[in-house]
């Protein structure tokens, strides 16, 4: 990345300058007299385009010219749109920096010898009948039961709208179970407690395992024990067994390879293909370098930049890839729907034009190490490294079948101020803009937008970013845990018909 005071350029192929803040019709900048006003983070030509041309960021095809450009005009969605994707070259592996020297962290070892980066206990809801009291379970713990166990972090409301009305079977039913299962056996619990109402679909006999004891699990139907106000009497005994259990769990020294980051990024913006994104890639690459695992997500949110994690995948993960974007396509297509309609309005106002150039700039969350997996949503990741996990683009849809997929930590880009925490992983929230740092200080936690201005490099932004993941992972509380996010944001992928 080369930088100018007021522009940068990404790429040395690259057909327009980005404005680090906002610009002057008649300024110069990058060789080139602007012709018109251009908003910060936003795009200006550095050459004449006709319609149908490239324009090209990052040295990829982020889109084309939908009238003529002239050099020095805003470049924007009222002049450039999609192109054909993945047209782009292509680069090949990069290479893994050498371990960090730090590589351990305060956590929770289970007896499976897996790590929890929180000692919560989970209140699991099996169908939306039950959600309700499971909250008022969770409120009357966390007030009766909590401050009498100091190792214990919190009692967590796992709810949702789902469990009933759907079919007993097929994509949609399985990929609830998948992610209850997931949040069920998530290593942030210390002990779980599972509701059901009783007459639903998505019965508590599916949720059962051989090896749970009394001291960590239970599950019963609000139907079985008097009704609702019984169930929450029924569970304070209930929790009063599994506190005294997990209470028993304390924080020891363990490898970095036992911590699994999930990262996201929602309402996004120019700058978040420059700062956060890329340094959160450099973040990635040194976890994995220690042992670690990342999990990059929301298929529609790379669509047009998969060549570029296909080049570092195998051809059996490159094929699974690809095939997950053939399915979007197909399922976008079906529900009258275009990929393309993903950039919000708040992220166009952020200077983002098309999906090309939204997903170029999300796949940097990933670094440059190798792609050692590709998992189906909510699917229990199994490889240590870089994966790849399917997911709508949806923030809380995607970063819920993370959790569920065993990710104990998220990490959370935005250039417009997203507002967000996923119970029971702990979630850092990375600026893109110093800006936004100013104004929403109580909800960020990093503010990357000091690499634009020159007071941090690229790399040692990712150390930052590296060092603060490690010290979340040994307690250290986020924005999001101060202000209590994470209870309305669990919600598991809808597929199929509402019965």
């Amino acid at each position: 990345m080369s930088q100018s005071p007021s522009a940068l350029l990404l790429g040395d192929t690259d057909s327009v300058g980005i404005a680090l803040n906002a610009l002057n019709a008649g300024d110069t900048q990058r060789g080139v007299t602007l012709v018109t006003d251009i908003p910060a983070g936003h795009k200006f030509a550095l050459r004449d385009h006709a319609v149908g041309d490239a324009i090209v960021k990052y040295g990829q095809v982020m889109g084309q010219a939908t009238a003529q450009i002239r050099a020095g005009e805003h470049v924007h969605t009222q002049n450039a749109g999609m192109s054909p994707h993945g047209l782009g070259p292509a680069q090949s592996r990069g290479q893994l920096p050498p371990p960090p020297e730090r590589r351990s962290f305060e956590g929770f070892l289970r007896k499976d010898g897996r790590v929890g980066t929180r000692n919560f206990i989970g209140i699991i809801a099996s169908v939306n009948c039950s959600s309700t009291v499971c909250n008022a379970i969770a409120r009357a713990a966390n007030e009766r039961l909590l401050p009498r166990f100091l190792n214990v972090d919190g009692f967590v409301p796992i709810v949702h709208d789902q469990g009933c009305g759907i079919a007993t079977g097929g994509e949609g039913f399985e990929l609830l179970v998948r992610v209850l299962k997931g949040y069920r056996d998530h290593v942030n619990f210390g002990g779980v407690i599972l509701v059901g109402l009783g007459c639903e679909v998505n019965q508590l006999t599916l949720y059962q395992r051989d090896d749970w004891t009394r001291e960590r699990h239970a599950s019963f139907n609000i139907q079985d024990v008097g009704g609702s106000a019984a169930a929450v009497a029924r569970s304070m005994e209930i929790l009063e067994v599994i506190a005294e259990a997990a209470n028993r769990d304390t924080r020891r020294t363990v490898p970095v390879s036992g911590l699994t980051l999930g990262m996201q990024c929602g309402g996004s913006d120019g700058f978040s293909g420059i700062t956060a994104n890329p340094a959160l890639g450099v973040a990635s690459d040194l976890l994995v370098a220690g042992g670690g695992t990342t999990i990059l997500s929301e298929t529609p949110e790379i669509y047009g930049a998969e060549h570029l994690l296909i080049a570092r995948a195998s051809d059996t993960d490159g094929d699974r890839l690809r095939a997950m974007i053939t399915w979007w396509e197909r399922y976008t297509s079906q529900n009258g729907a275009s990929l393309d309609n993903n950039p919000s309005p708040g992220n166009k106002r952020g200077g983002i034009t098309t999906i090309l150039e939204k997903s170029l700039g999300a796949v940097a969350k990933g670094g440059l190490a190798p792609l050692a997996g590709v998992y189906g949503y909510a699917q229990p990741i199994t490889t240590a490294g870089f994966v790849y996990m399917d997911s709508p683009g949806y923030d809380p849809v995607a970063a819920t079948g993370q959790v569920a997929s065993g990710a104990n930590l998220i990490a959370f880009t935005t250039g417009r101020g997203s507002c967000f925490g996923a119970h029971p992983a702990p979630s850092l929230k990375l600026a893109s803009n110093s800006a936004l740092w100013r104004t929403m200080q109580a909800d960020m936690d990093i503010d990357c937008g000091k690499v634009v201005e020159g007071a941090i490099s690229l790399p040692e932004m990712g150390q930052e970013i590296y060092h603060r993941l490690l010290d979340t992972a040994s307690g250290a509380r986020t924005k999001s845990e101060e202000f209590g996010y994470g209870d309305a944001e669990f919600v598991p992928w809808r597929i199929g018909a509402v019965l």
